[in-house]
């Protein structure tokens, strides 16, 4: 695998030319720590663009859950989804802790999964991969539209920030100033 910066041109094996991600976070066990350790471990992994707010909001459909953190992520790679998700963010996952059962919305320590992959930077180029959740789901929706606005990520040709839109009311919380030690721990400054 290669860290920070390759290029290259690879089949589904392998790897393809630049393709910009967007990936959740999320966790209900320890988040504070858990999100922290995860976006810095990425940080390692692959090139990190961007990291949205990060909420505080209830579980989906689960009452008596602890509450999560979430936040989307933008990263630049050169790995194809499958491999992405099983030689990086599985492996992320494995590092602190999760333990996947059959309950697949069980409290986590940690949860990454692609929203948004697309190969090449403009209309046309290579391919893409979209979430159908992110219309469905706020923890992803809002945070997306926060870092890609104008992503085309609606079945309906809509932008992350006209599927965000639909959110306006949702109940999550932002933690500024979390984010903001966040981002401080990952680019410096």
């Amino acid at each position: 695998m290669c860290a920070k910066r390759c290029r290259g041109d690879y089949s589904s094996e392998g790897w393809v030319s630049v393709a910009w991600v967007f990936i959740s976070v999320g966790s209900n066990i320890e988040p504070e720590k858990n999100v922290a350790k995860a976006v810095r471990a990425l940080a390692d992994r692959v090139v990190l663009r961007a990291i949205s707010t990060v909420y505080l909001n209830e579980p989906f459909d689960r009452v008596g859950d602890p509450p999560f953190y979430n936040c989307v992520i933008e990263i630049e790679t050169n790995l194809p989804p499958d491999i992405l998700k099983r030689e990086v963010l599985e492996r992320v996952e494995a590092e602190l802790g999760r333990v996947r059962s059959e309950d697949k919305h069980a409290p986590r320590t940690i949860d990454l999964d692609i929203i948004v992959y697309v190969e090449g930077k403009g209309a046309g180029e290579g391919f893409s991969v979209v979430d159908s959740d992110i219309a469905k789901r706020a923890y992803l929706a809002v945070p997306l539209a926060e870092i890609a606005p104008s992503l085309v990520v609606g079945e309906d040709g809509r932008s992350a920030a006209e599927i965000a839109l639909g959110f306006e009311n949702h109940n999550m919380v932002s933690l500024f100033d979390y984010t903001k030690a966040l981002r401080r721990s990952v680019f410096g400054g």
